[in-house]
Order: C-alpha cells, then sequence, then structure tokens
C-alpha cells in the first residue's frame, strides 16, 4: 500500500512536495522528472546497492561514505564534476542514499546555478522519517555540525520501504531516534503501526510543521526536540554512539531539564525514558563526556541566536523554545543521566 502526502509551500513557483511512502514506490521515479530535464546526476555512495531509473539519461557521482565527507570539499567535487559532465539549471539531481547523501547532494543542488531541481530517495530509516523531508541542506565545518546550508525543497521524496531490508541494526537505531522524538509532536500511536504506517505518520507530522514555517522562524525548531544536546554529543568525545542513539539520550536530558526547571514532573521524565528504552536506545551519557566541553558545543547550536543556552523544552503548554537557561542547571541535568 502506498501513502501519498503533499508538502504545501508558499514557494514562487506554486508547486508543493510529494511523498510516497511504500515499498517499490521508487519505481515511480520517472514520473517525477522534470521535463525541462535532458540529464540527470544520480548522487549515492560505493555501499549503497538501490538501483534508480529516472527514465531520462544519467550519471551515476559517488560520494565518500562517513560524516568527515559532509563537507565543502565535497560539495565543491559534486559541482565541479557536474559542470564538465554539462548539468544545467534545466536538468536534475536525484540523490540516493541515508541523511548525509540527502544533505550533501540537496545542498549541491541548492548552489548548483544558484538552484537545481532535486528529489530524494531516502534508503534510511533516518532519512525517511527526518532528513529527506522538509527542504533543510546542510554540511559540516570544523566548528559543528550543519552550521552551513541551505533551504531547498525537493520536488519530490520516495520513501521505498524495500531499501530497508538490509539496514543494520546500528542504522535501525538511527532513525528510531527521530521516530522517539515524534512522540511528542503528536505521534503518541507511533507504536502500534506498521512500518510504512510509523513512517507516513512520522512524515505527515513533520509535513504539517514544515508547511506552516518552512525556514523556521518559530514553530518548525521544536523539530529539534533532544538534538540540541545531541549535536553536542556527536561533536565532542570518542564514542560509538549513532545519531538515533544520541537523540535519544538528548529527549530524557531535555525531559530532566524541564524538571530541574519547574516546568514537568518526575513522572513525564520517566515517561521519556521508557518511550526512549522501548525503542532499544540508551538513555545515559557516556562517563567519558565531560560537562563543560557539551556546554560550550551546545553554546554553539544554531538556535541559540545570542540569547544564551537556548532548548526545546515541554511544559504545561507542550513543547517550547527556552533561551537563556541556566548552564548550572544544564549542568546538574546532565549529572542525572550519569
Amino acid at each position: 500500500m502506498t501513502e501519498r502526502i503533499e508538502i504545501r509551500l508558499d514557494l514562487p513557483d506554486g508547486r508543493s512536495t510529494i511523498v510516497l511512502v511504500g515499498r517499490g514506490v521508487r519505481s515511480e521515479l520517472a514520473d517525477s522528472i522534470p521535463q525541462t530535464a535532458a540529464r540527470v546526476a544520480v548522487v549515492t555512495q560505493e555501499n549503497i546497492d538501490v538501483a534508480v531509473d529516472p527514465g531520462t539519461p544519467f550519471e551515476t557521482f559517488y560520494i565518500g561514505d562517513g560524516e568527515q565527507f559532509k563537507n565543502l570539499d565535497t560539495v565543491g567535487e559534486l559541482c565541479s564534476a557536474w559542470s564538465k559532465w554539462g548539468l544545467n539549471r534545466a536538468d536534475c539531481v536525484v540523490a540516493v542514499g541515508g541523511g548525509m547523501v540527502t544533505d550533501v547532494a540537496g545542498f549541491a543542488a541548492a548552489v548548483y546555478h544558484r538552484g537545481i531541481p532535486v528529489i530524494h530517495v531516502p534508503t534510511t530509516l533516518l532519512g525517511q522519517v527526518d532528513a529527506a523531508i522538509g527542504g533543510k541542506t546542510g554540511i559540516n565545518i570544523p566548528e559543528g555540525k550543519n552550521l552551513v546550508g541551505a533551504y531547498w525543497q525537493p520536488n519530490a521524496v520516495f520513501c521505498d520501504t524495500e531499501t530497508l531490508d538490509t539496514l543494520s541494526p546500528a542504522e535501525w537505531r538511527c532513525g528510531l531516534g527521530e521516530v522517539a522524538k515524534y512522540n511528542w509532536l503528536g505521534g503518541r500511536d507511533l507504536a502500534e503501526l506498521e512500518l510504512e504506517g510509523r513512517i507516513a505518520a512520522c512524515v505527515r507530522i513533520k509535513a504539517e510543521v514544515v508547511a506552516s514555517d518552512e525556514r523556521e522562524a518559530g514553530r518548525r525548531a521544536l523539530l529539534n526536540y533532544g538534538h540540541t544536546l545531541a549535536h553536542a554529543i556527536e561533536i565532542v568525545g570518542s564514542h560509538d554512539l549513532k545519531h538515533g542513539e544520541a537523540v535519544g539520550i538528548g529527549l530524557v536530558y531535555a525531559a530532566e531539564l524541564a524538571r530541574q526547571m519547574g516546568r514537568i514532573d518526575a513522572e513525564l521524565v520517566a515517561e521519556h525514558r521508557r518511550i526512549v528504552e522501548a525503542y532499544e536506545l540508551p538513555t545515559q551519557l557516556p562517563a567519558e563526556l565531560e560537562p563543560q566541553d557539551l556546554l560550550k558545543a551546545m553554546g554553539r547550536d544554531k538556535k541559540v541566536l545570542n540569547t544564551g543556552l537556548t532548548f526545546v523544552l515541554l511544559g504545561t503548554d507542550g513543547l517550547e523554545i527556552v533561551r537563556n537557561v541556566d548552564p548550572g542547571l544544564a549542568t546538574v541535568a546532565m549529572e542525572a543521566l550519569r
């Protein structure tokens, strides 16, 4: 069964983003290639064994595997290779892979010829429920994750659940952290759904938020619930935690911080632990991570905007952006996760 979700945005050309969720949906890729396209640049990685047929002459461009390749050098190499091949503004880019691929290819498409159409075929759970949805693209610099990027909406996203068949347990955990997050964004019945229904439910939640605030002027920032500490964990120290595992810890931390600030009670903190643990994700900080290092990394988070430590936290009115959080309370909340 295929589920179709439309993300309606106030774009100059009046188009919207179509998201298809279901087994084998990538077979419909050719129908979404712009009629103006004479060629398609498929961006993927050597280890991704997912074939696509855009129905238009195409060439495959490979990028490196790993966060160390999510940088300006990779984007520059892609754009240079596209130019040598003759890709122009009327053509199209198709990104096939996980969140790293859709982020890099999406950003390169946003800046090449000042914008070229892009379509995503996410092949991981993280990509299908979050990274490939909503048009945020980004690359890393030494100072932080995703600090360089652009908003560039894909023409379409094909969440083909067939591509998840060979996903490793570690990659599943990457996506499960994001699924857990959606429990506090309106997805309380997610655990009761089959895979396709669960992915579609997450996409619908994100689509509704993105449609109301494409460029994160307000409400879209709530999608970062649990991510402030998670991104700091990913930057600081040496550990084997995947993104979704860091988000799981970040969700419990956000709940503990909200409790320290008197915004929620211990029962809600326990609920966070229960839901995160149900997805078999960690809820404790690695012992080798120092609070001061994490505080410094969180201070560079994109949401800070010169207003001190900033978090998305639960309160009596639901999730809210809370600025100028006391570093002392933030540290106490970290120690509660030891």
